[in-house]
């Protein structure tokens, strides 16, 4: 949205916004309600959540939590915290570019620095189960869109 509505911005300097070009800004307002109802329900879930999709890493492959017996759930689970958050915000503002830009790129290159693609790519895969087994459908169909750009950006092997 805050993506969105800079590039409006941009392109109506000095004139009014065309219909066509305001049609996001109602599409959003549309959703805005099951965004917020999203946002919440992620905020009342994250534990849940978290613990639900850890259970179910530790089924998949327990070592992709381990680094030379060196247990690093405490790590993992701050990083997806702060990863879940922001899609929180992302469901809130529809504004993947942001997530993208903002968190994303960045934490793509810490990712690659620890070599944790893997775990990154199973733990979104496994929070889109998740969600969906957790959340309305509607819901999930706002915030596992998300999640697989996580996954696809963060699980993914640079070159």
């Amino acid at each position: 949205m805050i993506t969105q509505l800079e590039r409006l911005s941009q392109m109506a300097d000095g004139r009014y916004a065309t219909d066509t070009e305001l049609l996001f800004l109602e599409e959003y307002i549309q959703s805005f309600s099951l965004r917020v109802q999203t946002y919440r329900q992620i905020q009342a879930s994250e534990a849940e959540l978290l613990e639900q999709v850890q259970q179910r890493i530790r089924q998949v492959d327990p070592a992709l939590l381990l680094s030379n017996q060196t247990d690093l759930s405490g790590k993992w689970k701050r990083d997806t915290i702060r990863v879940l958050r922001y899609s929180a915000i992302t469901v809130l503002l529809d504004d993947a570019e942001l997530l993208r830009d903002r968190l994303l790129f960045w934490m793509q290159t810490v990712m690659k620095a620890f070599d944790a693609q893997q775990s990154c790519n199973v733990t979104y895969h496994v929070m889109q189960q998740v969600v969906q087994s957790l959340f309305p459908v509607d819901e999930a169909s706002l915030l596992c869109p998300i999640l697989e750009l996580n996954r696809s950006l963060l699980g993914a092997k640079l070159e």
